[in-house]
């Protein structure tokens, strides 16, 4: 049988192998805590220098959508100028033709 300082020893021993698990898993998470810090500063970066992309787009898209505006407004301009040419056309032969026709 063990004396009680033989098992105090081994109960110290046991102790002292808890207590080195415990300080490597404490260093083991605080790895971990390093790690996952600079990969969500990556992962903040990244989606920052994404945003920059989809802004510029945005800015393209707008100056774009500027230039239809300028162009659409044109044909519309273009568009009433025939109209009014072919009613002053169609005005000016429907005369032509009530004079032809009184003249007789």
């Amino acid at each position: 049988m063990s004396t009680l300082e033989e098992r105090v020893t081994v109960v110290e021993r046991k102790v002292e192998i808890l207590s080195e698990t415990v300080d490597a898993l404490r260093r083991a998470v605080e790895s971990i805590d390093r790690r996952l810090h600079a990969f969500e500063e990556r992962v903040d970066r990244r989606f920052e220098a994404i945003d920059r992309r989809f802004e510029a787009i945005d800015r393209r898209f707008e100056a774009i959508d500027h230039r239809f505006d300028t162009l659409e407004q044109k044909i519309s301009r273009q568009f009433l100028w025939l109209a009014g040419l072919q009613c002053t056309t169609m005005i000016a032969v429907i005369a032509a033709l009530t004079a032809a026709l009184l003249a007789r």
